[in-house]
């Protein structure tokens, strides 16, 4: 089992891995294609209207789950996945001209391959899948947020969304029953990690809806197989994806926004960015160990946080100010 949760631990760092270097190799074309949805990125109140937007979901979907209407939380998620994908693959799949004019300037073979990718999340969510989707939907969703979020707003916005997951798993504990219910509806919310050849998603969560139905109480929420069970019994590591992106946000708006110099010509990785980079495996480090201990934890407190602290740390041994890293020098 040991050397299992290794592999595991390592498959679940590649994941991260992608997910932010796709979110740096996005973000100019993102902006060359027109894709950044905000006039002023370094405004700060952008921010409150990205919580005030996580929170309004958040709130739909506890409702959605509450009147049972899974499966319109369902439909939008996947149907949210295909738009992100829709960007991404608009950005490296060259538009067929006469289908991009009978269709009003949709860039068909981006449309066909995210149209692909939504079927397959439909009509067969295997782990494979969802974590295929998971990594070209993260790494568009923090492409889109890192050019939209100058870097002070996106360090409050890590650091904001890092206190409300903490409050929300340790305090008032309704992140644990929102996912509980997504991963019930095998959607791209997770990155689902095997621990065996044989593990298959799909198999395992018509065993637990089969054993929820004959078992729970009405007033139970149970928590995700993989957070509750002891060690030995664990058949697969759950991330949730939102751990993978929300800290990427910070590398993508870093790679964007800071003045820097890249490592490699012509691809915005710097050192700053880099160490925002190994930051977020540490703390990811540090998050699967507490996981394996069979509980579950707030992820951002420690990705958010260590890719913070891995940024800060990269900006300053470039010799960039203090106040320029954190987004203040044009208050100050």
């Amino acid at each position: 089992m040991t050397n299992r949760l290794y592999v595991a631990g390592g498959a679940t760092i590649c994941a991260f891995v992608l997910v932010q270097l796709g979110a740096v190799a996005l973000v100019e074309p993102f902006r060359t294609a027109g894709y950044q949805p905000v006039e002023d990125p370094a405004d700060p109140t952008n921010t409150l209207l990205y919580l005030l937007g996580v929170f309004f979901v958040t709130g739909v979907m506890l409702a959605a789950f509450r009147f049972d209407a899974d499966a319109l939380v369902r439909v939008f998620i996947v149907g949210a996945s295909a738009l992100l994908a829709y960007y991404v693959f608009s950005v490296f799949f060259p538009p067929f001209e006469l289908g991009s004019a009978l269709l009003g300037g949709v860039n068909l073979p981006a449309a066909v391959a995210a149209l692909v990718l939504s079927s397959a999340l439909w009509l067969y969510p295997e782990w494979y899948v969802i974590d295929a989707a998971g990594v070209v939907i993260g790494m568009g969703a923090a492409g889109l947020f890192g050019i939209s979020l100058g870097l002070l707003p996106a360090l409050l916005l890590l650091l904001a969304l890092a206190v409300y997951d903490a409050i929300s798993v340790y305090k008032t504990e309704h992140m644990l029953t929102l996912a509980s219910g997504m991963m019930d509806l095998k959607i791209p919310v997770v990155l689902v990690i095997p621990l065996t050849r044989s593990y298959s998603y799909l198999d395992a969560a018509s065993r637990d809806e089969h054993e929820a139905s004959a078992d729970a109480a009405p007033e139970t929420t149970e928590t995700p197989e993989s957070l509750s069970d002891d060690l030995p019994e664990r058949d697969a590591l759950y991330v949730g994806l939102g751990d993978a992106v929300m800290p990427s946000v910070l590398v993508a708006s870093a790679a964007y926004f800071l003045p820097a110099e890249p490592i490699v010509p012509g691809f915005l990785l710097s050192v700053p960015v880099l160490a925002a980079m190994a930051g977020t495996v540490l703390g990811l480090l540090v998050l699967i160990k507490l996981v394996v201990a069979g509980r579950a934890h707030a992820g951002l407190p420690l990705l958010n946080g260590g890719a913070i602290a891995g940024y800060l740390l990269g900006a300053l041994a470039s010799g960039i100010p203090l106040l320029t890293a954190l987004g203040l020098a044009p208050y100050v």
